[in-house]
C-alpha cells in the first residue's frame, strides 16, 4: 500500500488529514541469541518490511487506534484511563507506548491522538512486528509533541511498554534495531551499556544473499520456555558468582562450567557465553570484509541453540540441516525459537537451488510451505512524509 492509500485511508476513518506518516521496521538478528538479557552482545539488522502509522494529534484526552490489517474497528482509549493489559490485543502495542511516555514525564502526550496502521512486517515470524509498532508510533508522538528524545532513549520507552504494559519481558534489542539501525550494516549492540556500532554488511556487493526462511509455526512450548531459559540463566550466574552472564570470560569457560553441577543450567551457560563469543567473530569478520566467512559460525550458533539451549524445532531444524546440504554457506534459526524463522547465507547463484530445496524438505517431511525472502539490511525509523 502506497503512502498516498495509508494517509486515504486515515482521513475515511477520522475525517481529516493526517499530520505525517512514521515508519520502523521489523528486524533479524544475524547472531547472539538469548544473550541480551545477561548483558551480552547482539548484531541485528533492519528489515525492509516496516510498520507504518498516520498521525494527527488531539486536544481532548482521546487516544483512537485502527490497524487496517485488523477487522476489529476502531480502538478508543482516554489516555488519563491508561493502565498495564497483560494478554491484551494488539492495540496494547501503541497504547504502551503512550503510558510510557507518560510515565517518563513527558505529559504534553496527555493531549491524544488519531492513529492508524499498516504494517509489512510478518507476524509471528520471530521478525518484532511488536518492536516496529511500537517504534513507529513512539517516533511519530516524539515528532509532533516535540519531546526531547534521542533514538536509544527511545527504544527504552518502547522496550518499557512492551515489558510493563503488554507484559512480554523482551530484552532491548528488537526496539533498539528498529530505532537505530542504518541502511547497508548490521547493528553491534552491546546491552549493557547500550553503546553500539554500524558494522557494514551488504552481501549483495559480494554475490550473496541472506535469506530469511519464515516457517510459519509457532509452538505453545515457546511461550513458558522463555522465561525458563531466562531463570535459569540467572541461577548460573548467582552460582558463578557473577553479576551476568556476560561476566563470564570464554577463554576461561571451562572452568567456570566445572563449578556447575545443574545439567540444564550448564547447558545455558556454555550457549550464552559461546553465543556472545560469536557476536564477536562476527563482528571481527565483518570488519575484515569477509562475509562468507560467517557461513560456519551462523551454523555453529544454530547447533548451540538446539542442543544447549534446545529452543529450536523440527521445522527449524530442517531448514537449517537441507540448506547446508544443498549449498548453503551457513544457516540458524533466528528469535525465540520453538518455530518462527532462520537466517540462510548463501550464494545468489545458489539462492534458488538452496530455497527449492528447503522448500521440498519441508514438503516431504509433512510441514506447511515456508515463506523466504531476502534480508536487505534496511534503514531504521524515520519520518515519511
Amino acid at each position: 500500500m502506497s503512502t498516498t492509500e495509508l494517509i486515504g485511508e486515515f482521513e475515511e476513518l477520522y475525517g481529516c488529514e493526517p499530520e505525517g506518516v512514521w515508519a520502523a521496521p521489523g528486524r533479524v538478528n544475524l547472531i547472539g541469541e538469548y544473550t541480551d538479557f545477561n548483558d551480552g552482545f547482539v548484531m541485528p539488522l533492519a528489515l525492509p518490511h516496516t510498520a507504518r502509522v498516520a498521525v494527527a494529534r488531539r486536544t481532548d484526552g482521546l487516544l483512537r487506534l485502527h490497524s487496517g490489517d485488523i477487522d476489529a474497528g476502531v480502538t478508543e482509549l482516554r489516555i488519563a484511563d491508561l493502565a498495564p493489559q497483560p494478554g491484551g490485543g494488539w492495540w496494547t502495542y501503541p497504547a504502551g507506548v503512550v503510558w510510557a511516555l507518560l510515565e517518563a514525564g513527558h505529559e504534553a502526550v496527555a493531549g491524544g491522538a488519531d492513529v492508524h496502521l499498516r504494517s509489512t512486517v510478518p507476524t509471528g515470524a520471530g521478525l518484532s512486528s511488536s518492536a516496529a509498532i511500537e517504534v513507529s508510533v513512539g517516533l511519530a508522538l516524539a515528532d509532533l509533541y516535540e519531546l526531547p528524545l534521542d533514538r536509544p532513549r527511545l527504544a527504552l520507552l518502547c522496550q518499557r511498554a512492551e515489558n510493563a504494559f503488554v507484559g512480554v519481558p523482551t530484552g532491548i534489542m528488537d526496539q533498539t534495531a528498529s530505532a537505530c539501525c542504518e541502511a547497508g550494516h548490521a547493528l553491534h549492540l552491546d546491552t549493557r551499556d547500550l553503546s553500539r556500532r554500524q558494522v557494514p554488511f551488504d552481501p549483495a556487493a559480494q554475490g550473496l544473499e541472506l535469506l530469511v526462511v519464515d516457517t510459519r509455526v509457532q509452538h505453545a512450548l515457546g511461550d513458558g520456555a522463555y522465561a525458563e531459559r531466562r531463570e535459569g540463566c540467572e541461577e548460573g550466574a548467582r552460582q558463578l558468582g557473577v553479576h551476568r552472564l556476560r561476566d563470564v570470560p570464554y577463554e576461561e569457560l571451562p572452568a567456570f562450567l566445572g563449578k556447575l553441577s545443574d545439567e540444564r543450567v550448564l547447558r545455558y551457560v556454555r550457549h550464552v557465553v559461546s553465543d556472545n563469543h560469536r557476536v564477536t567473530r562476527v563482528a571481527e569478520r565483518l570488519d575484515a570484509g569477509d562475509l562468507r566467512g560467517l557461513g560456519p559460525i551462523l551454523t555453529e550458533g544454530h547447533a548451540s541453540l538446539r542442543d544447549d539451549l534446545r529452543v529450536s524445532c523440527a521445522e527449524l531444524d530442517l531448514v537449517v540441516a537441507s540448506a547446508v546440504a544443498a549449498g548453503a554457506l551457513g544457516a540458524r534459526m533466528t528469535g525465540g525459537g520453538f518455530g518462527g524463522s532462520a537466517v540462510v547465507l548463501v550464494e545468489s547463484a545458489a539462492a534458488t537451488a538452496v530455497t527449492a530445496a528447503v522448500v521440498a524438505a519441508l514438503a516431504e517431511a509433512g510441514h506447511q510451505a515456508p515463506r523466504v525472502f531476502p534480508a536487505s539490511p534496511s534503514r531504521g525509523a524515520h519520518r515519511v512524509s
